[in-house]
């Protein structure tokens, strides 16, 4: 393992992957319980945080857990084992394990470990899109800066070095447009170009580049350093997530199936021993909306699709009756069997992206059976 393996290694590349930006305004992810420049030698994956997983992590010093639960979900007046989660952090932070949580920023992730991608994939729902959609606060912005012309490659290169002017598969990305920059110093300054007291006006180019959020620092740092002018004019812009994250995944079926049937390919590929269908089991299907996890606050997002059937976990009885009399037929899959099923893809995206950072540290899944159910 590299020297320099640590949380904060891995919160950042969690991040990167799911981003904190993506995750609903209610939501709590991110490090839970630990110090970011602690080591890692092994990262275990789990569904939730319970008193057995720490002990399963303890068992290897180094031992990052990584949940889909936020292990603090709600704001804590005091940390005593007083309440579970408050004896279930102490018994962390006591063991040196450190709890990072992923939750609705995996829950709407498009990489194909989303928690609602398994019953679609279980039933090869095609023409894929998200049930619901929304414009969010994004992980990145927009840097303008006004460059001279014979300095605009060497001040690119100083923002690319510094993490500016990547997306996706591409680097040092950058949009230059030609005007003019216009301008008078004042006495006590020391101009690129032009007389104190002049009205000068400079050929220049309008930069522009996309920044991570946690590298905006860094890179106005680059910016300064690289810049000729004396005082370096720049814009910092929010810049809003685009409308293809949100919750579910609604898609069509290969061919029109019984509702019975499709009960029944799910009941066959998922863990889930108390599958309940609500509906005539005749009926074809045709269209179907699925969430990972407790979906019944999406069930009009679903009817507004106009799906046929709808798939999720923690169906109440009269939000169940409701949906009926409003032509839905449903499906409460359950809400562990629906998101543990996504945890195999979860790891495999993890561990592709540590090869690509150079980590090293196993990702396993935790061994420890959460779900309250028998």
């Amino acid at each position: 393992m590299a020297a320099s393996e640590t949380v904060g290694d891995w919160i950042a590349l969690v991040h990167d992957r799911y981003p904190p930006a993506h995750a609903a305004s209610w939501d709590n992810v991110g490090l839970q319980v630990g110090d970011p420049d602690w080591p890692v030698a092994r990262v275990l994956v789990c569904l939730d945080v319970t008193g057995d997983v720490i002990d399963e992590a303890a068992t290897v010093p180094g031992t990052l857990v990584l949940a889909h639960h936020p292990l603090l979900f709600r704001p804590l007046a005091t940390l005593t084992p007083a309440t579970a989660a408050g004896r279930t952090a102490l018994h962390a932070a006591t063991a040196r394990v450190p709890v990072v949580a992923a939750h609705t920023n995996l829950d709407v992730a498009r990489d194909g470990a989303g928690t609602s991608d398994p019953v679609a994939d279980v039933l090869g729902l095609v023409d894929r899109r998200p049930l619901t959609t929304e414009l969010r606060d994004g992980d990145r912005v927009k840097l303008v800066t006004f460059v001279p012309d014979a300095h605009v490659d060497p001040v690119l290169d100083a923002l690319a070095a510094a993490g500016a002017g990547t997306i996706g598969d591409y680097e040092r990305c950058a949009f230059r447009v030609s005007g003019q920059g216009t301008f008078r110093p004042r006495p006590g300054a020391d101009p690129f170009s032009g007389r104190v007291g002049e009205v000068a006006i400079e050929d220049e180019v309008r930069l522009e580049v996309e920044v991570p959020r946690r590298r905006v620092g860094a890179v106005v740092r680059a910016l300064s350093s690289a810049h000729p002018y004396e005082e370096v004019a720049y814009d910092l812009v929010p810049l809003i997530a685009g409308a293809d994250v949100g919750f579910g995944v609604v898609g069509d079926l290969p061919e029109p199936t019984r509702l019975e049937d499709v009960a029944a390919a799910i009941a066959e590929r998922l863990p889930a021993p108390h599958l309940r269908t609500a509906g005539d089991l005749d009926r074809l299907i045709t269209t179907v909306a699925t969430v990972g996890g407790a979906g019944d606050g999406l069930i009009g997002a679903a009817i507004g699709a106009g799906v046929d059937l709808y798939v999720t976990g923690d169906l109440r009885h009269h939000v169940t009756l409701d949906a009926l009399e409003q032509g839905l037929a449903l499906i409460d899959a359950g809400h562990h069997a629906t998101e543990a099923a996504a945890l195999p893809a979860w790891i495999e995206r993890l561990r592709e992206a540590a090869t690509g950072r150079s980590l090293t540290a196993a990702v396993v899944a935790s061994k420890v059976r959460t779900v309250p159910w028998s």
